[in-house]
This record gives structure tokens, sequence and C-alpha cells, in this order.
């Protein structure tokens, strides 16, 4: 006879997406390990829209995670379909403002949420060679790097794979990665100003090969970041003086950059930036959220808010699996469902508006995809299948 499980489930993943699946089900009685592999390079200037903070209450941690330590967002400006620049202002926000973050932070009181609330927490920790056993539970390897990549074995009913847009553990169960654009983000960090500056409002600025996203951080460091196709001129090699250059052809986010200063700049890094989502959202034994389930062009700044509304949602879905309810992930899919074709609608609308380079490749190819209809996902309704 097979041991008993350790966990109802066990959550790879420790960002936002994790641990409010982590939230949700720990509240609703599971046994839950939470494993942050705390991998990959650190995240910097990621905003959250104002109305997370409904999300953030209801897990009951809105006062913990949005304390000190983050930049209140007054505000968006962007020149957008013209040169001229147009704002945004937070007080028109039945929510109030949003936050640039300081990301590092925000995950770290996250994780320290899920743990008080009763969570296992596992850090520094990945999940390997997830294992379908024939009573239906999982077998799973951590490799914990804290102890010299020392492995331990533990089982479950149930995974989250909140691993981000590489759904490590869907894609091994058979799920495939569906791609929409090839977008990347070439990004710097400036130092402070030498004089204190309140702007607290973010900036987006296009141009003929993408487009550009300025903002203070908390640090009082400045964030500029270029997005681009990968296969563009523009983006070839991380040299720092190309990347310069571009920075200051344009006309708002170098005004805000020049204080900062950008006589001599490093080479920029590269993140994926790409839409993207899994063919299916669930299968035999796990559920994926976050970006592993859906990843948003940055220019939504939908990203952090989808992660947090995925991952509680897919957090109820499982608990309501467990106690029997065979209908549930199906309409945790139907939600993701229906958060992409939003975010594929406004994708367009916004889009649309920028028609002064129609013959540039960037920009001619998002015109493209601007006659492509955005079919419908309903997902099945019985069993453990998905859309």
């Amino acid at each position: 006879m097979s041991p008993a499980p350790a966990y109802d489930v066990v959550v790879a993943g420790g960002g936002p997406a994790g641990c409010a699946a982590a939230l949700a089900l720990v509240r609703a009685g599971r046994t839950v390990l939470l494993a942050d592999a705390g991998t990959g390079p650190p995240k910097a200037g990621e905003a959250l829209v104002s109305v997370a903070r409904l999300l953030l209450a209801d897990l009951g941690i809105e006062r913990s995670v949005l304390g000190t330590g983050h930049l209140p967002c007054h505000g968006n400006l962007s020149a957008w379909g013209s040169a001229e620049l147009h704002g945004v202002d937070s007080l028109h926000d039945p929510y109030g403002h949003g936050w640039h973050l300081d990301r590092a932070l925000f995950d770290r009181r996250l994780r320290a949420a899920a743990r008080a609330a009763g969570t296992d927490l596992a850090e520094r920790t990945t999940v390997r060679r997830p294992a379908r056993q024939p009573d239906g539970t999982w077998r799973l390897a951590l490799r914990d790097r804290a102890r010299g990549d020392e492995e331990r074995t533990v089982r479950c009913r149930w995974v989250v794979d909140a691993t981000g847009r590489g759904a490590a553990i869907a894609v091994r169960a058979g799920a495939r990665r569906r791609t929409g654009d090839r977008l990347t983000a070439l990004h710097l960090t400036l130092d402070p100003a030498p004089q204190h500056t309140a702007d607290g409002r973010s900036l987006v600025e296009s141009d003929q090969d993408g487009w550009w996203y300025t903002a203070l951080l908390p640090s009082r460091h400045r964030l500029v970041a270029y997005f681009t196709d990968p296969d563009l001129p523009v983006a070839g090699g991380r040299g720092a003086e190309r990347f310069r250059d571009r920075l200051l052809a344009t006309r708002h986010v170098s005004d805000r950059a020049r204080p900062h200063g950008i006589g001599h700049l490093p080479p920029p890094r590269r993140a994926a930036a790409h839409t993207a989502h899994l063919d299916r959202v669930h299968g035999d034994g796990w559920t994926a959220a976050g970006d592993a389930a859906a990843a948003f062009d940055p220019l939504s700044s939908q990203g952090i808010l989808t992660a947090l509304y995925t991952g509680l949602s897919a957090g109820r879905a499982v608990d309501a699996r467990l106690r029997g309810d065979r209908t549930a992930l199906a309409g945790y899919a139907a939600q993701v469902a229906t958060a992409r074709r939003a975010y594929r609608h406004d994708h367009r609308v916004v889009h649309a508006q920028e028609t002064r380079w129609p013959d540039r490749p960037f920009w001619a190819r998002r015109q493209q995809s601007l006659k492509a209809p955005i079919h419908p996902n309903t997902p099945h309704t019985k069993g453990e299948t998905s859309p």
C-alpha cells in the first residue's frame, strides 16, 4: 500500500500566482507545500494596478503586502498614436492609485503571508521529476539549493504549476505552449537622480520599431525599458551605445532619463515579454496559474493582477475538485479564457491607435494581427479535460 500523501497540494512557484493559490488552498483547510525556486534574473520596475487591492483584500493580505516600501503610482502618461503626451490621472480611478513595486519585497511579503497562514514554505527549492502514481497521487523530487542541491521526495494529491512562462510541470504533463508574438524587453536601471523628483507616474512612448517604458522605482532608481521584436536590427546584440542612441532619440523618455545620468550605460538586459498561453490549463492532477497559464504583453499592465487572479481562482477550483466537484476546473478554464479574450480585445484596440509607421515590421505585424478573428475558447464541462 502506498503511503498517505504528505500534502493535499504542492504549489510549484513562489511568485504572486503561486502565493495566491497557496493562500486560497490553506485557508480552505488544505495542507500545502509552496516551493519557490528563486531562480532567474531579479524582476524590477513592475507596476501593480489599483484594482489589485481587491484581490489582495480577498486574500486578507492587502495591508501586510502593500505597506511601506512601494512607490504610489498616481497616473500614466503616453505618447502613443502621436508625439504629444497625454495623461490619465488616478484621481479618477475608483480604486485609488496603483503602485510601482519593489518587486522583491512584494514577493517576499506574499510568501511570508502564505507561511503565516499555514503553508509549508520551501525557499530556493525546485520541483523536479513529477511522477503520477497508480493510486492517483504525485511523487515529486524537491531540490534544495540552500543545502547543496540536496533532494527529498514528497507526495501529494494535486500540483499547481505556477512556474512562469516555461510552465515546466504542465508542459511535462503534455500541455502545449502557444505564443502570440515575439516581444522582447531590453531594460536598464539608472542611478538615482542627484535632485529628488516626486514624479510618480509611468510613461509609455512608441517609436518606429517598438515602444518605451520608464518609471521611478521605490529606490529612486529609474527603470528604462524598450520593447521590440528580437529579429529587428534594433534588438540585435546588447550594445550599450545602440540602446543609448535609441533612448536619446525619444522625445519624452529621454527627458526623464537624463537627470539619472546616461553618459555611460552598461549593456541592457533582456527579458521575455511575449503573449503566450497553454492550450489547456488543467489536466490529470495538475492546474496551471499565472504566466504558466497565460502571459500578457506588459503594455497591458495586467501581469501581476492576472497572476493574483488566476492563482486565487486556481486555488479555489482545486479545493472544489478535491471535494468532488468535477466541474470546478472547467469553470476555472472558462475564467482564464474570458481573461484572455478581454486582453486580446484591449490589446487590439490599443495597437490600432498607433498608425504612424504602417510599413515598419514591428507595427505591420501588429496591424496584421488585428485582421485575425478572436475565436471563442469555450471549455468542456465534464471530466478532467480542458479547452
